[in-house]
């Protein structure tokens, strides 16, 4: 491979990086336009509209669905989540009184024992007590944190939401401009290769986002499902919860579950707790064998390069690395299809 080689890998994957964070509402934009190119050249064909025109309308249309979807979705899911928010405190009362009972119960039965066992016993007992102290410290920290951070997050999210959309319309109106203007930057010679590798692409990214969604809605699905088997309340609102930190690496399926496990097993309902667990470990377990399988056959590669690339991309550059990883190996992949990187390891 050529230094020059080198230097445009190492500048694409640079270039990519970009794209995934800061410029995260111009990468949705040209992907959902991409999506939105079929329906608006059909449109275009069909009813002889020139493209600002179909492009407009096919844009709004799309706009309208996605508000809509989030409204039906949505307004069952706020409404229990405020509801748990009112019943807050009424929790955490039961929460003190179960965990004094608790205290009186342990504190009866180490009057009742030895001095020799009962002083072994408060020991455990101390170094239990400081380990759940400062677990539970550690989890409530991270998802005040988390909150916090998205609070103050939110002005930027409207403004990346406004640049998204107008993007969106820009995008879909001269698509086909900003493809030619794209392939003029390479020689003759491989621009039938630039856009063979941008077709695929094309295809690879949407179902990539498809993929996501897919994986989001199965895990609804699974996380709804176990609820209602458990009969617990407010099943929609908690079960998009689960969605949200599992997606999340950072915190994972577990800091909701897991103390929710514990919370219900002090109350003594060990039946619920036991459930709860249970149903972490499917989740856990699901996402790990359906996620590199989705993945690979939305993307057009394999499960275990996908896993890799999932794995490799989030040591290297966190929640990001996530959706660079295996785009970067898609890239790779479709690269070498084409003839755009040739090389081979020679030993002498």
């Amino acid at each position: 491979m050529s230094m020059k080689t080198i230097v445009l890998i190492v500048l694409g994957i640079g270039f990519l990086y970009g794209l995934f964070t800061i410029g995260m509402p111009f990468l949705m934009a040209i992907a959902i336009a991409m999506f939105l190119e079929t329906p608006i050249v059909a449109m275009m064909r069909v009813f002889r509209l020139n493209r600002i025109v179909s492009a407009t309308i096919v844009c709004t249309l799309f706009t309208l669905l996605l508000f809509g979807a989030v409204y039906l979705i949505g307004a069952g899911v706020v409404s229990q989540l405020v509801e748990i928010w009112k019943k807050t405190p009424t929790f955490l009362e039961e929460f003190d009184r179960y965990f004094r009972d608790a205290t009186e119960r342990t504190q009866l039965f180490y009057n009742s024992l030895p001095a020799d066992a009962a002083k072994q016993l408060q020991t455990g007992l101390e170094h239990g007590v400081s380990t759940l102290t400062n677990s539970i410290s550690g989890i409530i920290g991270g998802i005040s944190s988390y909150f916090l951070n998205a609070a103050k997050a939110v002005p930027n999210l409207f403004v990346a939401f406004v640049v998204f959309m107008v993007a969106l319309y820009l995008m879909s109106y001269s698509l086909p401009v900003l493809k030619n203007q794209f392939t003029g930057l390479f020689e003759e010679k491989s621009r039938g290769k630039v856009e063979d590798v941008l077709g695929n692409l094309r295809s690879s990214v949407i179902g990539f986002l498809r993929a996501q969604i897919i994986l989001s809605a199965l895990t609804y699905i699974v996380s709804l499902t176990g609820l209602l088997i458990l009969r617990v309340e407010y099943p929609l609102a908690v079960a998009l919860l689960i969605v949200i930190v599992d997606v999340l690496p950072i915190l994972g399926t577990g800091s909701v579950i897991v103390p929710w496990a514990a919370f219900v097993l002090i109350k003594g309902e060990m039946g619920l707790a036991i459930g709860l667990l249970i149903l972490f470990v499917v989740i856990t377990i699901f996402r790990r064998i359906v996620e590199p399988k989705i993945l690979g056959d939305s993307i057009g590669i394999g499960a275990l390069p996908t896993l890799v690339g999932l794995y490799v991309g989030f040591k290297l550059m966190g929640v990001v690395g996530l959706f660079l990883g295996p785009i970067v190996i898609m890239i790779y992949k479709e690269m070498r299809k084409v003839g755009l990187l040739q090389f081979k390891i020679k030993l002498e």
